[in-house]
């Protein structure tokens, strides 16, 4: 089996335990509170129809009013700032959820521009990332002639390490940010960087969603708009050097299978039959020492010339009417004239 076959089977065999592996220790952790926290709902909303004496479908009704009124806490949505805003999270693929299209054109212009904008924004990131990991080159290597290495080649692991620190310091850096403005605490404003980074987009935290952001805060609006561009820029970066290390690997590999093909090919022994003509394991003729008087389509060099096709080592076409002695005046073997 190749090593790109053996590859590939480890890597799905690798992911489906990681997701069996992630299954359990998240059954483990969340489902209890989980239980905890419906059995809590039910008791608040038990308590609630119960006091005010409501009907189940006038609280379906105002779960349906809270839920659907929630968006808007923000703000108009889908004024310019809230569709740039959401055009955004479509084109990095975050998807948080917090509002979506409600109309069937938007919904249809939505599916359509993210066809082409998506593919548009990965190009876009993914030579963004070049380009960053181009000049960490360059700073990683006048670092080094400026300390005396004696190595000032930067490596694939300079860059890696390079980009992650970028990385921790922009998620570090945002947490803080969100942190002040959105009032969560700081790890719960580390989660949603890293969930956005990373385009998993929960929505379970998303930004300027309080106190009419959209329209008050446009600084602000600014503010997170360049954090998810440039966060999914280096992010962008470092997935590109992995990308470029398998790509890598996997060219070591297909380069290495041709050689073995080729020593295999190399090593064959040539097979000799009784009549003198020796043939390789495919059945290509070799070398031909002989010559009968009958045989008009014989050739000065080591192929022969059958059908007047071309011989390669011949300038002319070998016509099997002539004599031997025709096609000796009339062709040129550049075998025997290279001797």
């Amino acid at each position: 089996m190749k090593r790109q076959n053996v590859r590939t089977l480890s890597l799905v065999v690798c992911t489906f335990t990681y997701l069996l592996i992630g299954a359990a220790v998240f059954d483990s952790l969340e489902s209890p509170t989980e239980t905890k926290r419906w059995e809590f709902l039910q008791a608040v909303k038990n308590n609630f129809v119960k006091k005010y004496n409501v009907t189940d479908e006038d609280f379906r009704v105002m779960e349906i009013v809270i839920i659907e009124n929630k968006p808007h806490k923000a703000g108009p949505q889908w004024k310019f700032a809230g569709a740039f805003y959401f055009s955004t999270v479509v084109l990095a693929m975050i998807g948080y959820g917090h509002s979506t299209p409600v109309t069937i054109p938007g919904k249809a212009f939505c599916m359509g521009y993210a066809m082409v904008g998506i593919p548009l924004g990965l190009v876009m990131f993914q030579s963004i990332g070049e380009r960053l990991n181009k000049f960490a080159s360059v700073i990683i290597r006048r670092a080094k002639r400026a300390s005396g290495a004696r190595c000032t080649d930067a490596t694939e692991m300079n860059l890696m390490l390079a980009t992650g620190m970028l990385s921790s310091i922009i998620i570090t850096t945002g947490a803080a940010v969100f942190s002040r403005y959105e009032g969560w605490s700081y790890f719960d404003s580390f989660y949603y960087c890293f969930v956005t980074l990373t385009t998993i987009g929960f929505g379970d935290y998303v930004a300027l969603q309080n106190d009419q952001a959209l329209t008050n805060k446009p600084g602000y609006v600014a503010l997170s708009l360049v954090f998810i561009l440039f966060g999914l820029a280096v992010v962008a970066a470092s997935i590109n050097l992995l990308v470029l290390r398998f790509m890598t690997m996997q060219a070591e590999d297909a380069k290495r299978d041709e050689q073995d093909a080729q020593n295999l090919a190399g090593n064959a022994q040539p097979v000799t039959f009784d009549d003198e003509s020796t043939y390789n394991m495919h059945g290509k003729l070799l070398e031909n020492n002989y010559t009968t008087e009958n045989d008009e389509t014989a050739s000065l060099c080591s192929c022969t010339c059958m059908g007047g096709t071309r011989c390669l080592n011949h300038e002319q076409f070998v016509d099997p009417d002539f004599a031997p002695t025709d096609i000796i005046e009339s062709t040129l073997c550049l075998k025997r004239a290279s001797v």
